[in-house]
């Protein structure tokens, strides 16, 4: 029942790049289900909705030129940020909060997407900014995505499109196909 935040400062030296987050993120860890507990944001007064979910996507890489070939090497996660994530607890119950790790995981599977992209890219010496229009093309169709996810769910109330998207998340997430 919420909007997910994208999180994502990048910080560019020559071709080394580093994704800063404004806070301690947890990773996303396919054993470890979000609760209640870890929103400790501060609800705003008079939001409309029930709770949201910070997370996003963060990446890390460095590039190096060998025989007019750039080689990549790279880090991409998804992070659950606790301190921008609150719910109401009179609004909110085990749907809401299953709701809620489903923008987590769908973070995820974009963090996925674009593990698979920057395998399959071929870089030129151009490798910082190409690796930033990735990232913002991820992070663009992450986001429709999780409007997407949201509005056929109607934020958690229709069970019946909750249930389908339940299913098809876990099902793309067993997969561990990326892209």
């Amino acid at each position: 029942m919420g909007k997910i935040v994208f999180i994502g400062y990048l910080l560019f030296l020559g071709f080394l790049g580093t994704a800063q987050e404004i806070e301690e993120g947890v990773p996303w860890d396919e054993n470890i289900r979000l609760t209640w507990a870890d929103f400790k944001g501060k609800v705003p007064p008079a939001p409309v909705p029930a709770a949201t979910t910070a997370s996003g996507i963060s990446y890390s890489y460095s590039a190096n030129l060998l025989h007019h070939e750039v080689k990549l090497d790279f880090e991409v996660t998804a992070y659950f940020y606790p301190n921008e994530s609150w719910y109401r607890p009179t609004l909110c119950n085990d749907n809401t909060l299953a709701h809620e790790q489903l923008h987590f995981d769908i973070s995820e599977l974009f963090a996925r997407k674009m593990r698979s992209r920057l395998r399959r890219t071929s870089f030129s010496d151009d490798v910082k900014a190409e690796v930033r229009k990735i990232y913002n093309d991820i992070l663009q169709e992450l986001d429709d995505f999780q409007d997407q996810y949201d509005w056929e769910t109607n934020f958690s109330r229709n069970r019946e499109k909750q249930l389908e998207w339940n299913q098809k998340i876990a099902e793309a997430l067993k997969s561990k196909v990326e892209g």
